[in-house]
């Protein structure tokens, strides 16, 4: 997600299809968002095909503007009473399983173990395989790789400033 900050500095609009995202996306009246809804009353995931409708008419709405489309699998603990989410990656609570500042313990949702999000990255290789490959044949495809966003951002960066000119930073703004 800091990648998705860092690219709201710069002037990007954003978009996201993770959890903490898919009710606000599912507030549309579109019937995407309508069907969304009904998954998200239910506390069930939003399917994908169901976040790929919803994010492709919130896309169509961005149409004139430049966007970064975001999004991380990862093992997370939430604090059911406010929603709080932290990650033993980058964002740990000071205290294992304790949420900072109830001290209420945390509950990890089983999309969010490190079993089901294993399963996802499996997944999300076999179907990314072939656009990666389109887009390599295409020489269009930039990859970068790393653990920490605040190395990788400034090629990130760099790139999309010689792309889309001109993005701002915050200051700038």
């Amino acid at each position: 997600m800091r990648a998705l900050a860092e690219g709201q500095k710069a002037g990007l609009k954003s978009s996201s299809g993770d959890t903490e995202n898919q009710e606000e996306l599912a507030e549309g009246v579109s019937e995407a968002g309508a069907l969304a809804q009904q998954y998200l009353e239910r506390g069930l995931l939003v399917p994908d095909h169901v976040i790929t409708r919803v994010m492709m008419a919130e896309l169509e709405k961005r149409r004139e503007q430049h966007w970064l489309l975001d999004g991380e699998l990862s093992a997370r603990w939430v604090h059911p009473a406010s929603g709080r989410v932290y990650n033993m990656d980058f964002n740990p609570p000071q205290s294992q399983g304790v949420d900072d500042l109830t001290g209420e313990p945390l509950v990890q949702r089983d999309e969010d173990r490190p079993e089901a999000v294993a399963a996802r990255l499996r997944k999300y290789k076999d179907a990314a395989k072939p656009v990666i490959e389109l887009y390599k044949s295409r020489g269009i495809l930039h990859s970068f790789s790393g653990t920490e966003t605040n190395k990788i951002w400034p090629y990130v960066y760099s790139l999309l400033s010689s792309r889309i000119p001109p993005i701002l930073s915050e200051e700038e703004h």
